[in-house]
């Protein structure tokens, strides 16, 4: 199990009134200086790239899926393993369109509504991640 640690992300802005030149001024000047931190939590980079890691391979099986049906390809075994694994998958959106055949090449418009839809559904999971478990910052004025 990986451990949750924060990492810090430091940005520092400065606004100065020096002169611009070789010219240094003998007093103090004004001068400010602020620096925000902000802690980003790795659970919640791990958890999304988990998240995207798992519908790319999702959407990947079913592009598959698409391009051996829409080239007919023979029913060797690596076919039908790729149409058993990913019918669980493209079976909630079957009959939607109809499906068009010209010769062995299928037209199979479900499988790219199928990748539409879990690219959405992943994006609504990585938002809602990243909605809950939101940075937390704080500023610090420094002068």
């Amino acid at each position: 199990m990986a451990d949750s640690y924060d990492r810090e992300v430091v940005r520092q802005e400065t606004t100065a009134g020096d002169p611009v030149g070789p010219v240094r001024p003998v007093g103090p000047t004004t001068s400010t200086s602020s620096t925000s931190v902000y802690r980003r939590h790795t659970s919640n980079f791990r958890a999304i790239q988990a998240v995207w890691w798992i519908v790319g391979f999702i959407d990947t099986l079913i592009a598959i899926r698409f391009l051996l049906k829409l080239f007919g390809a023979n029913p060797a075994p690596f076919v039908r393993f790729m149409y058993d694994v990913t019918w669980p998958f493209v079976a909630p959106f079957h009959g939607i369109f109809n499906t068009d055949q010209v010769g062995r090449s299928i037209l199979e418009p479900e499988s790219l509504v199928a990748i539409a839809i879990y690219t959405l559904i992943g994006w609504g999971i990585v938002s809602l991640i990243r909605l809950l478990t939101g940075p937390s910052s704080s500023t610090t004025v420094v002068e």
